[in-house]
């Protein structure tokens, strides 16, 4: 799946997805959320990455998905927590590595997982993973909503 399909993908077979497009980088929002952090990424430029690989070479991207808590521990277990001088988290996996599902190098100690160039063996993962993330993300946006609606209604609240 190259960057263009995972985009639609993201943007077109999610309900209610919001997206901000900067600098050759792609957040996905929940329509409703806040816009503040993304449920998904994708990047394909070097500007904010120096370690997933050259990501402005002809067709690389890196996908990156937010996890809940339990969805990240069920695949990697605790979140890394120890950084280098570059900012970068030891997750005990390559971030370089093509088509496979890892830790992310600066996110995961927040649940986020990433696939640098997508493949057939990993598609199906990714497509669930953002399900997951998707999934999580509405049920936040709902949360928001309902705390919104009870604080302008007319119950005495203000």
């Amino acid at each position: 799946m190259d960057a263009a399909s995972m985009i639609r993908h993201i943007s077109d077979d999610l309900a209610d997805v919001a997206v901000v497009q900067n600098m050759g980088d792609w957040f996905f929002f929940h329509e409703r959320g806040d816009r503040v952090m993304p449920f998904a990424t994708v990047v394909t430029s070097d500007h904010g990455d120096g370690i997933s690989a050259p990501l402005a070479r002809e067709g690389a991207y890196r996908v990156s998905i937010g996890l809940t808590k339990p969805g990240y521990t069920a695949l990697f277990g605790a979140p890394p927590r120890d950084r280098d001088a570059r900012g970068v988290l030891d997750t005990g996996f390559d971030p370089g590595t093509e088509d496979r599902v890892v830790p992310h190098p600066h996110y995961a100690s927040q649940y986020w997982v990433c696939v640098l160039n997508p493949g057939r063996p990993t598609t199906a993962t990714v497509r669930e993973l953002l399900v997951e993330a998707h999934a999580h993300a509405t049920r936040k946006a709902e949360r928001r909503a309902r705390r919104n609606a009870g604080l302008t209604s007319d119950n005495g609240k203000s």
